[in-house]
Protein backbone atom coordinates (compact mmCIF):
# COMPACT_ATOMS: atom_id res chain seq x y z
CA UNK A 1 0.00 0.00 0.00
CA UNK A 2 1.41 3.39 -0.98
CA UNK A 3 1.78 5.93 1.80
CA UNK A 4 0.66 9.52 1.01
CA UNK A 5 3.61 11.81 0.47
CA UNK A 6 2.42 14.24 3.13
CA UNK A 7 2.31 11.37 5.63
CA UNK A 8 5.83 10.32 4.74
CA UNK A 9 7.02 13.90 5.21
CA UNK A 10 5.25 14.19 8.55
CA UNK A 11 6.74 10.94 9.78
CA UNK A 12 10.20 12.02 8.69
CA UNK A 13 9.82 15.25 10.69
CA UNK A 14 8.67 13.36 13.76
CA UNK A 15 11.59 10.93 13.34
CA UNK A 16 14.03 13.82 13.11
CA UNK A 17 12.51 15.48 16.18
CA UNK A 18 12.67 12.26 18.17
CA UNK A 19 16.32 11.82 17.28
CA UNK A 20 17.39 15.40 17.89
CA UNK A 21 17.14 15.10 21.67
CA UNK A 22 19.63 12.25 21.57
CA UNK A 23 22.11 14.01 19.28
CA UNK A 24 22.75 17.16 21.27
CA UNK A 25 26.30 17.92 22.36
CA UNK A 26 29.58 16.75 20.87
CA UNK A 27 29.12 13.45 18.96
CA UNK A 28 32.86 12.79 19.33
CA UNK A 29 32.98 13.36 23.10
CA UNK A 30 33.58 9.70 24.01
CA UNK A 31 36.35 9.31 21.45
CA UNK A 32 38.08 12.45 22.73
CA UNK A 33 37.89 11.30 26.35
CA UNK A 34 39.31 7.86 25.56
CA UNK A 35 41.84 8.81 22.86
CA UNK A 36 43.07 12.12 24.26
CA UNK A 37 42.91 11.44 28.00
CA UNK A 38 42.40 7.85 29.17
CA UNK A 39 44.81 6.12 26.80
CA UNK A 40 47.65 8.68 27.21
CA UNK A 41 47.21 8.65 30.99
CA UNK A 42 47.40 4.86 31.03
CA UNK A 43 50.44 4.76 28.77
CA UNK A 44 52.35 7.56 30.49
CA UNK A 45 51.32 7.20 34.12
CA UNK A 46 49.70 3.78 34.50
CA UNK A 47 46.50 5.54 35.50
CA UNK A 48 43.41 5.27 33.25
CA UNK A 49 41.69 8.38 34.62
CA UNK A 50 39.15 9.66 33.85
CA UNK A 51 38.28 6.11 32.75
CA UNK A 52 37.89 3.33 35.29
CA UNK A 53 39.97 0.94 33.18
CA UNK A 54 42.07 0.94 30.03
CA UNK A 55 43.16 -2.46 28.67
CA UNK A 56 45.92 -2.25 26.05
CA UNK A 57 47.29 -5.77 26.55
CA UNK A 58 46.89 -6.45 22.82
CA UNK A 59 47.55 -2.92 21.59
CA UNK A 60 45.27 0.02 20.87
CA UNK A 61 43.69 -1.68 17.84
CA UNK A 62 42.43 -4.48 20.09
CA UNK A 63 42.06 -2.55 23.33
CA UNK A 64 39.16 -1.03 25.20
CA UNK A 65 38.34 1.39 27.98
CA UNK A 66 35.63 1.34 30.63
CA UNK A 67 34.18 4.74 31.51
CA UNK A 68 31.56 5.79 34.06
CA UNK A 69 28.64 7.29 32.16
CA UNK A 70 27.36 10.62 33.46
CA UNK A 71 23.77 9.32 33.38
CA UNK A 72 22.70 7.19 36.32
CA UNK A 73 24.66 6.08 39.38
CA UNK A 74 25.59 2.62 38.07
CA UNK A 75 25.95 2.93 34.29
CA UNK A 76 29.32 2.25 32.68
CA UNK A 77 30.40 2.18 29.03
CA UNK A 78 32.85 -0.12 27.28
CA UNK A 79 34.56 1.83 24.49
CA UNK A 80 37.09 0.42 22.00
CA UNK A 81 40.40 2.25 21.85
CA UNK A 82 40.37 1.81 18.07
CA UNK A 83 38.10 4.14 16.06
CA UNK A 84 34.83 2.29 15.33
CA UNK A 85 31.70 4.19 14.45
CA UNK A 86 29.11 1.78 15.83
CA UNK A 87 27.21 -1.45 15.33
CA UNK A 88 27.50 -1.10 11.55
CA UNK A 89 31.34 -1.11 11.58
CA UNK A 90 32.54 -3.94 9.28
CA UNK A 91 35.56 -4.54 11.54
CA UNK A 92 33.21 -5.98 14.19
CA UNK A 93 32.55 -8.97 11.92
CA UNK A 94 36.22 -9.81 11.33
CA UNK A 95 37.46 -13.19 12.52
CA UNK A 96 39.93 -11.49 14.86
CA UNK A 97 37.51 -8.87 16.18
CA UNK A 98 37.99 -8.29 19.92
CA UNK A 99 35.31 -9.87 22.14
CA UNK A 100 33.83 -6.54 23.17
CA UNK A 101 30.61 -8.01 24.58
CA UNK A 102 32.50 -10.59 26.63
CA UNK A 103 34.76 -7.84 27.98
CA UNK A 104 31.70 -5.70 28.74
CA UNK A 105 30.20 -8.58 30.69
CA UNK A 106 33.40 -8.85 32.69
CA UNK A 107 33.20 -5.12 33.40
CA UNK A 108 29.86 -5.58 35.21
CA UNK A 109 31.98 -5.61 38.36
CA UNK A 110 32.13 -1.82 38.08
CA UNK A 111 28.32 -1.71 38.16
CA UNK A 112 28.33 -3.86 41.29
CA UNK A 113 30.86 -1.60 42.97
CA UNK A 114 28.74 1.43 42.17
CA UNK A 115 25.64 -0.36 43.47
CA UNK A 116 27.66 -1.42 46.55
CA UNK A 117 26.45 -5.01 46.38
CA UNK A 118 26.68 -8.13 44.27
CA UNK A 119 23.99 -8.49 41.61
CA UNK A 120 22.46 -11.64 40.10
CA UNK A 121 23.43 -12.19 36.47
CA UNK A 122 19.77 -11.82 35.43
CA UNK A 123 19.84 -8.23 36.67
CA UNK A 124 22.57 -7.09 34.26
CA UNK A 125 22.18 -6.12 30.61
CA UNK A 126 24.57 -4.92 27.91
CA UNK A 127 23.19 -2.69 25.18
CA UNK A 128 24.40 -1.09 21.96
CA UNK A 129 22.05 1.28 20.16
CA UNK A 130 21.44 1.57 16.44
CA UNK A 131 22.97 4.32 14.36
CA UNK A 132 19.65 6.15 14.61
CA UNK A 133 19.38 5.80 18.38
CA UNK A 134 22.85 6.80 19.50
CA UNK A 135 24.40 10.15 20.36
CA UNK A 136 28.08 9.30 19.75
CA UNK A 137 30.18 8.44 16.70
CA UNK A 138 32.35 5.99 18.66
CA UNK A 139 31.09 2.48 19.39
CA UNK A 140 30.15 1.98 23.03
CA UNK A 141 28.34 -0.72 24.97
CA UNK A 142 26.12 0.33 27.87
CA UNK A 143 26.61 -1.80 31.00
CA UNK A 144 23.92 -1.50 33.66
CA UNK A 145 20.95 -3.13 35.37
CA UNK A 146 17.91 -4.12 33.38
CA UNK A 147 14.55 -2.60 34.22
CA UNK A 148 12.77 -4.88 36.72
CA UNK A 149 9.80 -5.34 34.37
CA UNK A 150 12.13 -6.39 31.53
CA UNK A 151 13.90 -8.87 33.77
CA UNK A 152 10.54 -10.31 34.92
CA UNK A 153 9.22 -10.58 31.35
CA UNK A 154 12.33 -12.42 30.18
CA UNK A 155 12.10 -14.83 33.09
CA UNK A 156 8.39 -15.48 32.46
CA UNK A 157 8.97 -16.16 28.75
CA UNK A 158 12.29 -17.97 29.08
CA UNK A 159 10.81 -21.19 27.64
CA UNK A 160 10.02 -19.37 24.38
CA UNK A 161 13.63 -18.36 23.78
CA UNK A 162 15.46 -20.92 21.65
CA UNK A 163 18.85 -21.20 20.01
CA UNK A 164 17.77 -19.32 16.88
CA UNK A 165 16.34 -15.85 16.41
CA UNK A 166 12.56 -15.69 16.90
CA UNK A 167 10.13 -12.91 17.78
CA UNK A 168 9.54 -12.76 21.52
CA UNK A 169 5.86 -13.02 22.40
CA UNK A 170 5.92 -10.09 24.81
CA UNK A 171 6.83 -6.42 24.34
CA UNK A 172 9.85 -5.07 26.20
CA UNK A 173 9.70 -1.37 27.07
CA UNK A 174 6.98 -1.04 24.44
CA UNK A 175 8.94 -2.70 21.61
CA UNK A 176 8.94 -6.15 20.07
CA UNK A 177 12.31 -7.87 20.09
CA UNK A 178 13.70 -10.97 18.46
CA UNK A 179 15.43 -13.22 20.95
CA UNK A 180 17.80 -16.17 21.08
CA UNK A 181 19.69 -17.91 23.86
CA UNK A 182 23.35 -18.75 24.13
CA UNK A 183 25.25 -20.63 26.82
CA UNK A 184 27.96 -18.95 28.85
CA UNK A 185 30.62 -21.23 27.32
CA UNK A 186 29.48 -20.48 23.77
CA UNK A 187 29.25 -16.76 24.52
CA UNK A 188 32.93 -16.66 25.42
CA UNK A 189 33.73 -17.96 21.92
CA UNK A 190 30.95 -16.30 19.92
CA UNK A 191 30.72 -12.83 18.43
CA UNK A 192 27.20 -11.45 19.08
CA UNK A 193 27.67 -8.99 16.22
CA UNK A 194 28.24 -11.89 13.83
CA UNK A 195 25.16 -13.68 15.16
CA UNK A 196 23.17 -10.60 14.13
CA UNK A 197 24.85 -10.12 10.77
CA UNK A 198 22.15 -12.04 8.86
CA UNK A 199 19.45 -9.73 10.24
CA UNK A 200 16.76 -8.72 7.74
CA UNK A 201 17.76 -5.04 7.86
CA UNK A 202 21.22 -3.52 7.52
CA UNK A 203 23.33 -3.58 10.68
CA UNK A 204 23.12 0.20 11.11
CA UNK A 205 19.42 -0.07 11.92
CA UNK A 206 19.82 -2.71 14.59
CA UNK A 207 20.17 -2.51 18.33
CA UNK A 208 21.57 -5.44 20.28
CA UNK A 209 21.03 -6.23 23.95
CA UNK A 210 22.64 -9.06 25.90
CA UNK A 211 20.82 -10.01 29.09
CA UNK A 212 22.26 -12.33 31.71
CA UNK A 213 20.15 -15.44 32.30
CA UNK A 214 19.86 -18.67 34.26
CA UNK A 215 18.24 -21.32 32.09
CA UNK A 216 15.74 -23.99 33.11
CA UNK A 217 18.46 -26.51 33.97
CA UNK A 218 20.13 -23.87 36.18
CA UNK A 219 23.04 -23.37 33.77
CA UNK A 220 24.21 -19.78 33.23
CA UNK A 221 23.86 -18.11 29.86
CA UNK A 222 22.54 -15.12 28.02
CA UNK A 223 19.50 -13.94 26.11
CA UNK A 224 20.35 -11.91 23.00
CA UNK A 225 17.71 -9.35 22.01
CA UNK A 226 17.45 -7.58 18.65
CA UNK A 227 15.25 -4.74 17.44
CA UNK A 228 15.62 -2.53 14.37
CA UNK A 229 14.92 1.13 13.80
CA UNK A 230 11.63 1.67 12.00
CA UNK A 231 10.33 5.02 10.73
CA UNK A 232 6.68 4.03 10.84
CA UNK A 233 6.83 2.78 14.41
CA UNK A 234 8.97 5.75 15.53
CA UNK A 235 11.44 3.16 16.79
CA UNK A 236 15.03 4.42 16.81
CA UNK A 237 16.52 1.05 17.71
CA UNK A 238 17.37 2.13 21.24
CA UNK A 239 18.04 -1.06 23.21
CA UNK A 240 19.33 1.05 26.07
CA UNK A 241 15.63 1.58 26.91
CA UNK A 242 15.67 -1.89 28.48
CA UNK A 243 18.12 -0.71 31.12
CA UNK A 244 17.11 1.12 34.29
CA UNK A 245 20.35 3.09 34.81
CA UNK A 246 19.69 2.57 38.48
CA UNK A 247 20.21 -0.73 40.30
CA UNK A 248 17.71 0.16 43.02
Amino acid sequence: MKRPRYLLAACALVWAAAGSACHQGDPDALWKIVHQRCVPDQQQHGNPAPCALVDLAHGEEQGYAVLKDRNGPTQFLLIPTAPLSGIESPALLAADAPPYFAEAWGARSFVERAAQRSLPREAIGLAINSRYGRSQNQLHIHIDCLKPEVREALHAHLGEVGEHWALLDVPLAGRRYRAMRISEAAFDRANPFALLADAPAGMARHTLVVAGAIFEDQTPGFILLDDSADLWRLDRGHGEDLQSHSCS
